[in-house]
């Protein structure tokens, strides 16, 4: 992996990293919502899940196929 994708990839995980914690402290300084009714906090744990996705992707190890060699 190049530098440049290295550091690309740093910095997408610092920045997906701070926005999960501002949307932790979002989430947990919400007023009591009404289970299942309550749209904007339904989108703060939808975005949430959307950001540790992207966290666990970024984290995950990934297959690269190497040709055979005959």
């Amino acid at each position: 992996m190049s530098t440049d994708i290295s550091e690309c990839i740093t910095l997408a995980k610092a920045e997906l990293q701070a926005a999960r914690q501002k949307l932790a402290a979002e989430i947990s300084g919400y007023t009591m919502p009404i289970a299942g009714c309550d749209a904007q906090f339904n989108h703060l744990l939808a975005q949430r899940h959307k950001v540790n996705a992207a966290l666990e992707a970024l984290n995950a190890d990934h297959h690269v196929a190497t040709p055979r060699q005959p």
